[in-house]
């Protein structure tokens, strides 16, 4: 059987993935936190909460995994949750005093990280990285609604 046009695209996109993942996450570590309750605190940054879902939905981390690495953020007071103002039956998750103060310390400093990863790139490439992963993106979110192009 010939092999899908897509396959070594495919295969790209992981590799791609694991080398930002395994890039990212040694300087992550290095801030005593793990990759995902780095996402929530830089998420979180400079908003005033999120429900469950919508964490959930912006971050990589499944619903089953956020309620343990909130947990664990709570306990460290980097994190609280407050009832929702429209919902009653739904939580909002906030940075605290902490947690603000840890964002503004460390996101700057994991851009700064990660521009060295980037830099090698032009201002032209990385506008056409941009624009394809947001068109492959885009593909696969009307293959999955069924929507038609």
């Amino acid at each position: 059987m010939p092999q899908k046009p897509f396959i070594p695209v495919l295969r790209e996109l992981a590799r791609t993935y694991q080398a930002f993942e395994s890039y990212s996450s040694i300087h992550i570590r290095t801030l005593d936190l793990t990759p995902s309750q780095f996402d929530i605190i830089a998420t979180l940054g400079n908003t005033d909460g999120m429900s469950f879902r919508e964490l959930g939905e912006k971050t990589l981390i499944t619903k089953g995994t956020l309620t343990g690495v909130v947990d664990r953020l709570e306990a460290r007071n980097l994190v609280c949750r407050v009832a929702s103002p429209s919902d009653g039956r739904s939580q909002i998750v906030q940075l605290t005093r902490a947690g603000e103060k840890l964002f503004t310390r460390i996101f700057p400093a994991h851009v700064e990280y990660m521009q060295h990863a980037f830099a090698r790139l032009s201002q032209e490439e990385l506008a056409g990285i941009a624009a394809s992963l947001c068109r492959l993106r885009e593909a696969f979110t009307v293959a999955q609604t069924g929507e038609t192009a």
